[in-house]
């Protein structure tokens, strides 16, 4: 009964009558409500009908033996409605097959578990015999995966150098390809392949005008992008009329290509248009989301708009709710860049001192906030104020070393925030300073398995320099460490060889061999190119000759020195082609060219003329009177003691 039953209804199932399978099975069920296979064709039904939250509501309802039978119609549902994580707990639990790995793949991909996803693609393109009739299938997904690793800065794991011949045969190969390129920056070559994947496309004959316009759109979108980077502004305003945002069905394509509309037509010269196009499309949701890349970018440009349009309080608010969500400290980008929203909106537009002043009392309160410590570094090392930066962020590492929370000595040793205090001290000259951190972070991350071998090189070099010898026997560990775990690190060869040299010679002299002899590292310098460029000076020497250099003064042709004047401090009326009076700084009277009017001033002038004739009864009358006048005068003055 059941098997007659069955079997009709995969009689009458075709691929345009899925609604005619849901009646069957629901008249076959009305009278077996225990019926399994039914209820499995019923959700495949669904499934085809894009129906998923039906097709969950089924597999809740039919308890754990339909969710077993149907582990891949499960876990199908739940990712088409951007559930990915439970969706792969199901599918780690289901029986591996070849559809299976497909999924896993897909859905790995969209919850950006691209590693995963790139391994599980490279297992299905290995079986030859299987995956013939999926090669070019595979070959997509496998493009856009790398795609995706270059744009997450995960490099080391992308597969893909150049497209093939096989590749450039499609529009969809050709189209990831571009991205790829895209991915590492090299835009030109990805202009290139962005226009012959429009070309196969347009030439298409499997397609119809329909699926031709709609696998157009994509393409434009991204086209307009790399013009954009490109600074080909004409080329893209001629773009933007290949692209219509209505017809585009994805709302996360709908997204993206608005955005890069909006930037094209430089509306930002009118920031409430830019606000109103940037907030005009709905966020995607359910498996039709930004990937996190673009998720930051398109987050960034509407908190730039809601700045622009002075929406600070709305900005405080919407990011100080979204902070509350995250784990504090934090290395996130995402979470770090809400920091510093949030630090823009309670500046209110200010910059400099005027907004240091508003944002340093929020790092008082909130200390181990990355993003906010960094934005007042900023801000004090573009005020000129490097001391101040300096003092924040040891005051922010003092309150996480002072934390006994992994997270926050993870923190305190970020290799990122080490490495912008390193910066700091370097611009004052504190190489103690510089010493001690690395050595300190060094100490820290010897003891996890994940240390940093950027950050463990950098500190045992640093101790090189070091006249102590517990600092050289560290740097010397360190090397050792790091020879250990890549044989064939020259640096950490040399490093080693370098602490130990002077403390135990015989123990590195077994490793002279395999360090580059000096011929070979300087095999190809000029030298008389170099003697006779001169030797370059020291910074401190260059500073000093700088500064002297601009202290020197220009010389006329007589070697005299030129004395610059000031414009302000010159007379109206000031011609440069006259020569001025030597006698401009006298007073009037005391020139060679004074001559006094009328009889009085003549008979003044003769008194003043130096080796003229003395009248010597003036003179003598002029003695009376200044001598014996104050003596006359001081005795008129007496006045006897006692009355009259």
């Amino acid at each position: 009964m059941v098997a007659q039953s069955l079997s009709s209804l995969l009689q009458r199932a075709t691929i345009d009558d899925h609604e005619e399978v849901l009646q069957a099975c629901s008249d076959s069920l009305s009278k077996n409500q225990s019926d399994i296979h039914a209820h499995h064709i019923r959700l495949i039904a669904l499934l085809k009908l894009d129906r998923y939250e039906d097709a969950l509501r089924i597999l809740e309802a039919g308890g754990d033996d339909l969710k077993k039978r149907a582990s891949f119609e499960y876990a199908y549902s739940l990712y088409k409605i951007g559930k990915l994580d439970e969706s792969l707990d199901v599918l780690s639990r289901s029986e591996k097959t070849r559809g299976v790995d497909h999924l896993e793949a897909q859905v790995s991909y969209r919850a950006e578990q691209f590693r995963r996803a790139a391994s599980l693609y490279e297992k299905l393109s290995q079986d030859k015999e299987s995956h013939r009739h999926e090669e070019n299938d595979l070959s997509i997904n496998s493009w856009a995966t790398d795609a995706q690793l270059q744009w997450k800065g995960e490099p080391e794991y992308v597969r893909h150098e150049r497209p093939s011949r096989e590749d450039l045969e499609s529009f969809e190969t050709t189209f990831n390809a571009a991205c790829l390129n895209i991915a590492r920056g090299a835009l030109p070559q990805g202009e290139v392949l962005l226009n012959r994947a429009k070309n196969i496309c347009q030439t298409s004959e499997e397609l119809t005008p329909e699926e031709r316009a709609a696998e157009l759109l994509p393409i434009a979108v991204q086209h307009l992008y790399v013009l954009i980077r490109l600074g080909k502004n004409e080329e893209a305003e001629s773009l933007l009329k290949e692209i219509s945002v209505d017809e585009i069905s994805e709302l996360s394509t709908k997204k993206i290509a608005r955005n890069n509309i909006v930037l094209a037509n430089q509306t930002a010269v009118n920031p409430f248009i830019l606000y109103k196009s940037l907030h005009s499309t709905p966020d995607a949701i359910n498996n039709d989301r930004l990937f996190d890349f673009q998720e930051k970018t398109l987050l960034g440009n509407t908190h730039a708009a809601d700045l622009l349009v002075q929406k600070y309080d709305g900005m405080v608010r919407s990011t100080a709710k979204a902070l509350s969500k995250s784990s504090c400290p934090s290395a996130e980008s995402s979470t770090n860049l809400l920091s510093v929203y949030n630090a823009a909106g309670h500046a209110e537009g200010q910059d400099g001192v005027k907004a240091l002043k508003k944002i340093v009392p929020l790092l008082e309160r909130r200390p181990k906030d990355l993003g906010l410590l960094l934005t007042v570094v900023q801000l004090y090392v573009k005020a000129g104020n490097t001391t101040s930066a300096i003092t924040a962020m040891e005051r922010s590492l003092r309150s996480l070393e002072e934390s006994i929370s992994e997270a926050d000595q993870d923190a305190r040793f970020n290799p990122g925030l080490l490495s912008a205090l390193v910066s700091l001290y370097q611009l004052e000259g504190r190489k103690v300073q510089i010493r001690s951190t690395l050595s300190q972070a060094a100490a820290y991350w010897q003891k996890k398995p994940e240390a940093s071998a950027t950050l463990l090189r950098a500190a045992a070099t640093s101790l090189l320099h070091s006249d102590d010898k517990a600092d050289l026997v560290a740097a010397g560990e360190i090397f050792r460490s790091l020879h250990q775990k890549d044989s064939t690190d020259r640096v950490a060869i040399a490093g080693y060889v370098a602490s130990q040299a002077t403390l135990n010679y015989s123990q590195v002299e077994s490793q002279l061999d395999r360090l580059p002899a000096v011929d070979e590292l300087v095999g190809d310098v000029d030298i008389s190119a170099l003697e006779s460029a001169g030797i370059m000076p020291s910074a401190s020497v260059a500073a000093a000759a700088f500064a002297k250099a601009r202290k020197r003064t220009a010389t006329d042709k007589d070697g005299q020195i030129k004395k610059r004047v000031r414009h302000s401090r010159l007379p109206k009326d000031y011609d440069p082609s006259k020569k001025p009076d030597p006698e401009r700084w006298l007073p009037l009277r005391d020139r060679s060219s004074y001559r006094p009017k009328g009889k009085k001033g003549k008979q003044r002038a003769a008194e003043r003329t130096q080796g003229g004739v003395v009248n010597e009864s003036l003179d003598s009358s002029a003695q009376k009177t200044t001598g014996g006048g104050n003596a006359g005068s001081s005795n008129k003055n007496k006045k006897k003691k006692g009355k009259r």
